[in-house]
């Protein structure tokens, strides 16, 4: 590999190479410069924003028709009238015989003496009754609809308004 700075003390059959002492200790001679130019580059980053697609969100509201199942209860009573027409010392107190509430109607009867006398009882029964009963409901679901459309794509919802 060839030395890429030529050395003075080689002798070539060229003309031989002014060392800058020599140039320094001649006499007026001129020397001629050469000027060479340094060139650096640089690089320079910048970024920009690119839009590579873009997306739409619609929410959509479907109704369904349903029909709502629930277990509902009922009760009835129902009022016996049982005569009894017995005289009674006080009167006697509300009871309960079984599922049978049993209440007592008294009578104050004028006669030369006073008497308490039971003119009645009224025997109340309750029956509870169970029973489904469907009953037609409206109900709401909503779903999302995703819609990806191109980048230089016009927005079609803006056109609409425009």
């Amino acid at each position: 590999m060839a030395d890429p700075v030529p050395n003075p003390n080689t002798t070539d059959d060229h003309e031989p190479m002014p060392v800058l002492d020599d140039v320094l200790k001649g006499s007026a001679r001129t020397v001629a410069e050469d000027v060479i130019p340094l060139v650096e580059e640089t690089a320079t980053i910048s970024k920009r924003q690119v839009v590579p697609g873009r997306v739409r969100v619609r929410t959509i509201t479907d109704t369904v028709e349903e029909l709502a199942h629930a277990d509902v209860q009922r009760e009835d009573v129902e009022v016996t009238r049982v005569p009894i027409g017995r005289t009674v010392e006080m009167a006697p107190e509300v009871r309960t015989e079984g599922d049978v509430t049993i209440v007592p109607v008294l009578e104050e009867v004028l006669v030369v003496e006073k008497r308490l006398v039971l003119k009645e009882e009224l025997h109340i029964r309750r029956r509870v009754a169970a029973e489904t009963v469907e009953v037609p409901v409206t109900l709401r679901k909503q779903r999302a609809v995703v819609e990806r459309l191109a980048p230089d794509a016009s927005d079609p919802d803006k056109e609409a308004r425009s």
